[in-house]
């Protein structure tokens, strides 16, 4: 894909500006208000209401496992692992991280990390596949463009080619089998919580209902809106430590770090991509980089890019320098910086 010429500020091209009054502002803030808190506010309500009654223990403990599992799939295996190849895996390692997280719903994984390697190549400009801001940063635009980005865009008529993005995923015949497994395996990531809560609650039928609903349905429904707040609300909020490329306005946003299992530390990603930690400052929670730690210290996972000091200081701002989230001036850094493309050779600093 070539690049299009772009501003920073204007619509992308195709997209006409958009207008706001007072009243439209406000209800931009209300939507995404409702947006960020209304799924987990909804569970925990669903959970406090029916306990005893359509919920336990069980199946509580049944969504965390398959939560975690089928998560560290996706920021594990599709993210670090495949997209961005931050370290290497043993073959069994490398299949078993594409199968879970294949079971998360969001996609067939040649397709997850084709459509991620293009997200990085275009970010914030036309061409990414899930920008907030394609609409335009004026607030009517933006309250459109978060709606894009967090979900609009799984709905629009705008595929990635696979065979640029991602051809050494689809030249590896293991990849291109759990791909054409997908439909199969988001049955068996309904099937199995069902399954366990239905033989730990003694066979009874009652059990595998109620943990196919939390432990299948409402464990999927957050995972993906967690995933999806990382394309939107980490673009649009949050704090901006590290240089980016131009027009790039990923941002660190700790609220959603541990269930985003460290991804949304994403400014800090975006500045380095294929490093293996995106938490990299004291206290920045970033369980993806646990796990990686214990494939290493296992003898699973090797050739790990851990961030590098020197890197870090290189492309850490001042705070007085560091730009605000929603600023299109802001996100014009130097050029000097290092340009990652999806398929760049990784950059091993030693």
């Amino acid at each position: 894909m070539a690049a299009i010429p772009y501003d920073g500020v204007e619509p992308f091209p195709g997209h006409p500006p958009t207008a706001t009054t007072p009243v439209q502002r406000r209800i931009q803030v209300a939507v995404t208000a409702l947006l960020v808190t209304a799924p987990l506010l909804g569970l925990v309500a669903a959970v406090w209401l029916l306990w005893g009654r359509g919920v336990g223990a069980v199946d509580l403990l049944l969504a965390g496992f398959f939560y975690f599992l089928t998560g560290f799939g996706v920021t594990v295996g599709f993210h670090r692992l495949l997209t961005h190849r931050s370290f290497t895996a043993k073959p069994a390692l490398r299949a078993g991280l594409a199968v879970a997280g294949s079971m998360s719903f969001q996609g067939s994984v040649i397709s997850w990390v084709a459509t991620h390697r293009r997200h990085h190549a275009f970010t914030d400009r036309p061409g990414d596949p899930h920008s907030p801001y394609r609409y335009g940063t004026g607030p009517v635009g933006q309250l459109h463009g978060l709606v894009h980005a967090h979900f609009g865009w799984l709905f629009g008529d705008d595929p990635t080619d696979v065979d640029h993005f991602a051809p050494d995923l689809v030249a590896e015949p293991a990849m291109r089998r759990i791909s054409g497994m997908f439909p199969v395996l988001c049955v068996a990531s309904l099937a199995l919580p069902a399954l366990a809560g239905w033989a730990i609650g003694d066979f009874a039928w009652t059990a595998g209902v109620t943990a196919l609903i939390w432990a299948g349905l409402a464990r999927v429904f957050l995972l993906q809106h967690v995933t999806w707040s990382v394309n939107s609300l980490c673009h649009l909020m949050g704090t901006r430590p590290f240089a980016t490329r131009r027009h790039d306005r990923a941002t660190n946003l700790w609220p959603l770090a541990l269930l985003s299992m460290g991804e949304s530390w994403h400014n800090t990603h975006h500045s380095d991509p294929s490093c293996a930690r995106h938490g990299v400052d004291r206290g920045q929670i970033d369980l993806s980089a646990g796990v990686i730690r214990l494939f290493e210290r296992l003898g699973w996972a090797t050739d790990v890019r851990w961030p590098d000091p020197r890197r870090l200081a290189e492309h850490r701002l001042s705070p007085a320098a560091a730009p605000a989230p929603a600023s299109a001036s802001a996100s014009v850094l130097p050029s000097a910086l290092p340009r990652t493309g999806p398929l760049a050779p990784r950059d091993r600093a030693r």
